[in-house]
């Protein structure tokens, strides 16, 4: 039930109007102009004024409207507006509607009419009052620039975004894709003394290895075919800033002994350019491989590695952190919301269903299944059935029998040590020699299946109970 302002200069409505709203249980009081009712809504609280559009004096309802709506005043402080009048127009409408009334009755309406009209403003009162506070709550201990988490986990990642505010130190980003890698790195700018200068951003991957020198370094006019003017290279674009190399695996062999010699030297050579130029960058680059097993098997360059993984911040998968679901969910649902402008709230059971499904795609794929939600949603609350979601666990078929053109024994056998791994894993909550023991093997062999599947990512640091076997 709402806190209810009934404004009209004509007595015999205003007293029906607050009989019917109070029999409904609504909390009711009068005005009989626009002044009266503003100096109302200045001494207390409204969840809702009605007001007639015609009245006497020097405020009518529009004019009202205009001054309860007011931009300037804190959301609490704006009450939700229902405009009544029997002389509609098209243009008072429209006019209604741009001022901010949340709708536009004629006159003579129906008591049920009204009333559904003042339960669907109490939904949306009560939704801009659950976002405030969610507003309040993330802006608190729980948020680092767009990053948002109340886990033990995301709370050591801010811990170390904090520490490394002020250094001019390379950082290394590691997790799995959606986890918000890209995230980290602007809040290492942004967080940092570089904020003020360009954060520059490009993915490694996206730009085919003919093109990336140039994209990086910048060229001169006439060093190749189709070079009709110079360029300037990102790493010059970023001077002062920071450059994010995303999906910095992809690199070509070739590529990554410039870069480092960039590093190095914190000079750039353009291609075609006979002189050097200093730069002054902080590199943050990003990856969801295992760099070890590239660095392993030649794919990367180990001393490239080691100049880039001076300090690594690793992102915890969002199945590792359940806690930073509901969260998640509801900035996620506030940014719809605003963006689609359809004023719907999650249930409990629609949350429960969020939090029992493992995110393969971790916040990314959170994201994407909220603003399908809010979009295809056909009432005001989204339930479980709002989210198609589902706990997906890692499979591997066995043939019945062998096909004629044979299979990969190897890969067969690789996809089925990776499902049980993973499974046993998950029952121990993500200790490796507990999963050990469930898999009967020992900690050291363990260890060997992870890094071979690539799996050792998730655990980067030390467990508790994960010293040494003594065999």
């Amino acid at each position: 039930m709402g806190k209810i302002l009934v404004v009209d200069d004509e007595q015999s409505m205003r007293e029906f109007l607050a009989i019917c709203l109070r029999r409904s249980g609504h909390q009711v009081e009068v005005a009989f102009n626009g002044e009266s009712a503003l100096a109302k809504s200045q001494q207390s609280l409204f969840d809702i004024v009605i007001t007639d559009l015609r009245m006497p004096g020097t405020m009518d309802g529009l004019a009202l409207l205009t001054a309860l709506r007011d931009p300037s005043l804190p959301a609490q402080q704006r009450p939700e507006v229902i405009l009544v009048t029997a002389y509609a127009t098209k243009e008072t409408a429209l006019a209604a509607t741009k001022r901010g009334a949340y709708d536009y009755l004629t006159k003579p309406f129906q008591v049920d009419e009204i009333n559904a009209v003042i339960d669907r403003a109490l939904e949306k009162r009560a939704l801009v009052e659950a976002n405030l506070a969610l507003r309040d709550q993330i802006s608190g201990r729980f948020r680092l620039a767009n990053l948002l988490g109340k886990s033990k986990a995301m709370q050591k990642v801010f811990e170390l975004i904090g520490k490394l505010h002020s250094a001019r130190t390379s950082v290394l980003v590691t997790g799995e894709s959606g986890t918000g890698k890209e995230l980290v790195a602007r809040a290492l700018h942004t967080e940092g003394t570089r904020a003020r200068m360009p954060f520059v951003a490009v993915n490694c991957g996206a730009i085919p290895d003919e093109l990336m020198e140039s994209e990086l370094f910048g060229h001169k006019k006439g060093a190749f075919t189709g070079a009709v003017s110079d360029k300037v290279g990102l790493f010059q674009e970023a001077d002062g800033g920071t450059l994010f190399l995303d999906e910095i695996g992809e690199l070509s062999l070739g590529l990554q002994v410039k870069l480092l010699r960039v590093l190095q030297e914190r000079k750039v050579k353009a291609v075609g350019a006979t002189e050097e130029l200093e730069v002054d960058v902080r590199v943050v680059c990003a990856t969801n491989r295992d760099l070890d097993a590239e660095v392993a098997r030649g794919a990367f360059r180990a001393d490239l590695y080691y100049r880039l993984n001076v300090i690594q911040v690793w992102i915890p998968p969002l199945r590792h952190r359940r806690e930073d679901i509901p969260l998640l969910a509801e900035h996620f649902l506030r940014l719809f919301i605003a963006e689609h402008g359809r004023p719907v709230q999650m249930s409990a059971e629609g949350l429960r269903a969020l939090e029992s499904y493992d995110f393969p795609g971790n916040v990314r794929e959170l994201q994407n299944i909220i603003e399908r939600a809010v979009t295809l949603s056909s009432g005001p609350i989204l339930t479980a059935a709002d989210f198609p979601v589902r706990q997906q666990r890692p499979t591997a078929e066995v043939p019945h029998e062998l096909p004629p053109e044979g299979v990969d024994l190897d890969r067969l056998l690789s996809d089925y040590e990776r499902v049980w791994v993973t499974r046993a894993l998950e029952k121990a909550d993500g200790v490796r020699k507990r999963a050990a023991a469930l898999l009967g093997i020992s900690f050291r062999s363990m260890r060997y299946r992870l890094d071979k599947l690539g799996l050792g990512g998730d655990k980067p640091e030390a467990e508790p109970d994960d010293e040494p076997d003594p065999t």
